[in-house]
């Protein structure tokens, strides 16, 4: 009994879903089939409707958010065309990707090359990871005129994925700042925390800037300097910050945590889930909530309690917890 109240209340909810089209029926179809947009807030497919049901909280979680900050999340009335320059384009799909680093942004950027390709590839990870961050590789929505922009704004379906924030962030320094082969940001990064988090810094240290402990790489990030000096790196940026979802409203909010799940959903509605797949692998290398909790065993509850003000509206936004490890002020 319980069951099938459970499956008549996702019923009615998903028909509310279905009615909540912002762009109303008139869609416009891509070569005579239903768009990304149709299929998500007018599914066709049950499966796809109790999922529309979660992904329409999704949305009215950072709309709520987006209100409740307005202060702080809309400082800028207006966007320019370099604030759209995450958003990756595929026209033949009518998608629009907003990627951010760290969260599977590399197997997203290689789907987006096959998708946009035009049989150019077929096999996702047969493109070298590299080779997926190549600018020319992909359109971005910044090259189009503005009318452009407007009208796939509101004709494509925009989605992005996110992460736990601190968890993120953990997985940008590590992959940054303790891997060896990572010269470039060592160099742009690296010194430039030392010298200014550090005493008594070797002249080593200094010129080769490889040996930034996370306490360090906190302690830049919480400084006032650092944020007027000029906008974080995007590997550390706020997603608010580089996707600006209290501008651009998103049609669906993927997340690290079902990732599989939330990305073979954007494939299904874009019509092409039958024969594409988000990749998977085990990667032993991954940052763990666990090992998040040791990196911020050493931040002190004052570091703690900043750093969470920096990505607090991304907690909110996304509906992440405060971690329990924190011991805010």
């Amino acid at each position: 009994m319980v069951l099938t109240l459970v499956k008549l209340l996702k019923s009615r909810e998903a028909q509310r879903v279905m009615r909540r089209n912002p762009f109303g029926v008139d869609i416009c179809c891509r070569k005579g089939s239903r768009s990304p947009l149709q299929e998500l807030y007018n599914p066709t497919q049950l499966e796809l409707s109790n999922t529309a049901v979660l992904h329409q909280m999704r949305r009215d979680q950072v709309t709520d958010t987006c209100r409740a900050n307005s202060a702080v999340s809309r400082k800028r009335r207006v966007l320019t065309p370099n604030d759209l320059k995450h958003l990756v384009v595929d026209e033949d799909h009518e998608l629009i990707y907003c990627y951010v680093p760290k969260v599977a942004c590399t197997n997203w950027k290689r789907l987006m090359m096959v998708l946009s390709g035009r049989g150019k590839y077929s096999d996702p990870m047969e493109i070298p990871a590299n080779e997926a961050h190549v600018a020319a590789n992909l359109k971005t929505l910044n090259q189009y005129s503005i009318p452009e922009i407007n009208h796939r704004l509101k004709s494509y379906m925009k989605f992005l994925f996110v992460r736990e924030p601190f968890e993120r962030l953990v997985s940008a320094y590590r992959n940054k700042f303790t891997q060896k082969y990572n010269t470039s940001f060592h160099k742009r990064y690296g010194t430039k925390i030392i010298r200014r988090q550090r005493k008594n810094a070797t002249q080593e240290a200094l010129r080769r800037g490889d040996d930034v402990r996370f306490e360090e790489f906190v302690a830049y990030l919480i400084d006032p300097h650092t944020q007027r000096e000029e906008p974080f790196n995007e590997h550390w940026q706020t997603v608010h910050s580089l996707c600006h979802p209290c501008h651009i409203r998103y049609d669906l909010v993927g997340k690290y945590e079902t990732l599989e799940e939330d990305s073979n959903y954007v494939l299904r509605l874009a019509g092409v889930g039958s024969y594409l797949k988000f990749p998977t692998y085990a990667k032993s290398t991954r940052t763990t909530d666990e090992m998040t909790t040791e990196f911020f065993q050493n931040i002190s509850s004052e570091h703690q309690t900043q750093l969470y003000e920096v990505y607090k509206l991304d907690f909110l936004m996304f509906n992440y917890s405060v971690p329990s490890y924190l011991k805010l002020e």
